[in-house]
């Protein structure tokens, strides 16, 4: 290999390319950026958090070819950053005995260095002390010219060619970096492209890509300012290849990448067959089989059946409401893209925790933020139940139901993905007497039309008709406006067309907010959503939990004293504190109590559908009947033997948890 050093304007200032060349092609050899940085001491834990990231990046999934983590075990002061990138046409296999010869050599050639970035032919790893993700790593050239790593080829055009070729390799490089920087390619931000040269017929051959997760327009600035050292130091050249942190561009007058990727073949407009071939081919082929029908009866009358057949098949596949998880396929995330959203699960993205594991907030290559659940191995949330949830709350479109975005189901591991929620859940303000404040009637009112508007929707818009079954304060998530979003679906039950009610042996909710006739016969309903839902309207009135409710005199749960109150004329007494001053909505609040009692009435019959709940809410005129005794504590507590305890009564630990879990905030 002979080894020259190329000094060249660039830029407006002078960039040190160090250029490697070999006799025929551009060198596959690695080649180190090791930054004169800080350095660390082995046996330290920045020694240890390295070896773990890197054990990490070698062992991570391979399918898109791009895996970003970060990991500390001493607080952000020692945190590391990590990320490897395989050229886009590179198979999974290939790519992770790259990614793992990387993880060991980076080591070598970059000993005790607190950052470094290692470059081959397939790929590239890099880690840092410092964040190196989402944003790109361009800017920072100008006063570091040593950060290009490049390779040309010794071998220069014809000079009587070379105008011509500067001219056809900058338009090739122009459209591969603009079609490498969008969104459309497949997870990569890779593009690839060959077009015929001179008289010789010698065809040119272009690839650009950039790390997957910077914004298109920080990709397609990155790759203007290695085309720019590409026209400097290498466009007279057969080849060449100019690498920075975060993307790449190669040339070669040879094939170099693998023309049956799946990216290329979807993003590519020049490579392999031409496009006018394939239509032609496809035309063709299309006629003939036409024809051959037309005049072969006996075939038509055995493949157009088929056909019919299998598209029948199809649109019943589609069609059935508990055909599983295969009806939301196309919803499903990639582990590795989900451990580097949350910067593999790190304990500070950490937003919430449940029954059945904990709620992580991350932000997707494309920079939207995301709420991910990740199932304990240990839930008693079986498959089934996770099937349930993702088929369910795919087919939900409403905005006051939280988004299912996609899902996670490789090995051990169920994860949900839903939209991010900013304002966490309702029991975060409502129950927290310093936040409470925030919440005025005019708050509150929102939230309980919205509320409503949400279960009109699951009990009558839906199709099939949705029971909610764990409708609480903590599964009520609030956006940016503080409208609510009905979340968490694990527990849902689906209704047929002509079904009113179900039952079960096997009873899950949250006590304090389950009816009666649930709770101790495990029937369930329409209804028995209505009694959560008047729980809850009564908690969002005092601003006081059902569950951990209890006077200082007497055992009365919340339900028991609102209506004692209601009883006896004095239930301004039961309304929280901060919403006494407001004059105006007095009214309102009352008329709200009144729904929530006759919600939480032991007697599923007395209860309000949530459809006439609506239409409570938006007629004042409604004449509404006066209350019994809601159901209480005291009838559960009453309950015999159930189902799923061993125990004549209910365990007063019981009374304070969640059998379910705490959605993602």
């Amino acid at each position: 290999m002979n080894c020259s050093i190329c000094i060249m304007p660039s830029l407006n200032i002078t960039l040190c390319l160090v250029l490697f060349f070999i006799s025929s092609t551009v060198s596959a050899d690695d080649d180190y950026y090791c930054p004169n940085t800080t350095t660390y001491n082995t046996n330290t834990s920045y020694h240890s958090n390295l070896i773990s990231l890197l054990s990490t990046l070698s062992n991570a999934s391979r399918k898109y070819g791009f895996y970003n983590c970060s990991t500390s075990n001493n607080g952000n002061s020692e945190r590391i950053y990590g990320l490897f990138m395989c050229r886009g046409d590179i198979p999974s296999a290939a790519c992770q005995d790259c990614a793992s010869r990387a993880a060991r050599k980076i080591i070598q050639g970059c000993p005790a260095r607190k950052m470094a970035v290692f470059w081959s032919d397939s790929c590239l790893l890099r880690y840092s002390n410092r964040s190196i993700f989402p944003k790109p790593d361009y800017g920072s050239i100008i006063n570091k010219p040593d950060r290009p790593f490049v390779l040309r080829n010794v071998i220069q055009i014809s000079t009587d060619e070379q105008s011509r070729f500067k001219q056809k390799l900058g338009e090739m490089m122009d459209d591969v970096a603009a079609r490498a920087a969008s969104d459309r390619s497949i997870g990569k931000k890779f593009a690839t492209r060959e077009d015929n040269f001179s008289t010789a017929d010698t065809t040119i051959y272009a690839l650009a890509q950039c790390i997957p997760d910077i914004s298109s327009s920080a990709c397609l600035n990155c790759l203007g300012i290695v085309i720019k050292v590409l026209h400097k130091c290498c466009d007279e050249y057969k080849g060449a290849r100019v690498q920075f942190p975060s993307c790449f561009v190669r040339q070669e007058v040879y094939p170099f990448y693998t023309s049956n990727s799946p990216a290329l073949s979807y993003i590519q407009g020049h490579n392999g067959v031409p496009k006018q071939v394939v239509l032609i081919v496809c035309v063709v082929a299309i006629g003939f089989l036409l024809l051959l029908l037309s005049t072969n009866k006996s075939i038509s009358s055995v493949v157009f059946p088929l056909l019919l057949k299998k598209r029948k098949n199809t649109l019943e596949e589609t069609n059935d409401d508990l055909n599983g998880i295969l009806t939301a396929e196309s919803l499903q995330y990639d582990f590795s893209t989900i451990e580097a959203a949350t910067s593999c699960f790190f304990a500070e993205n950490k937003i919430g925790m449940g029954g059945f594991g904990d709620v992580y907030k991350g932000e997707l290559v494309n920079e939207q933020e995301i709420a991910v659940k990740r199932l304990s191995r240990r839930s008693s949330q079986g498959v089934e139940e996770f099937k349930n949830e993702v088929v369910l709350v795919a087919k939900l479109q409403h905005r006051n139901l939280v988004r299912l975005l996609g899902f996670c189901l490789e090995g051990e591991e169920k994860i949900l993905i839903y939209e991010f929620v900013p304002n966490k859940s309702l029991d975060y303000f409502l129950f927290d007497t310093k936040k409470q404040a925030t919440l005025s009637w005019s708050v509150r009112d929102k939230i309980i039309r919205g509320i409503v508007r949400g279960l009109v929707y699951l009990h009558e818009d839906s199709r099939p008709r949705i029971i909610h079954r764990d409708l609480k304060a903590s599964n009520i998530l609030l956006d940016k406006d503080m409208n609510p979003k009905i979340s968490d679906f694990g527990m849902a039950r689906i209704f047929g067309a002509d079904q009113t009610e179900g039952s079960t042996n096997i009873i899950v909710g949250t006590y304090g907010y389950m009816s009666p006739e649930y709770a101790m016969h495990g029937q369930f309903s329409v209804k028995s959503d209505v009694f959560s839902f008047g729980v809850l309207l009564l908690e969002i009135i005092s601003g006081k939990r059902n569950r951990s409710f209890c006077q200082e005199d007497k055992f009365d749960d919340l339900l028991t004293h609102a209506w004692k109150l209601w009883k006896d004329g004095k239930a301004m007494k039961f309304v929280d504190p901060t919403l006494i001053g407001d004059s105006n909505s007095g009214s309102e609040i009352m008329r709200c109590m009144h729904i929530g009692l006759l919600c939480v009435q032991s007697d599923l019959d007395g209860r309000p559908t949530t459809a006439l709940i609506a239409h409570i809410l938006h007629t004042e005129s409604a004449t509404l009947p006066e209350p019994n005794r809601p159901a209480s504590f005291k009838d559960y507590t009453s309950i015999g033997k159930m189902d799923q305890l061993t125990s004549k009564h209910i365990p007063s630990s019981i009374l304070q948890e969640s059998i379910t879990e705490v959605y993602p905030r």
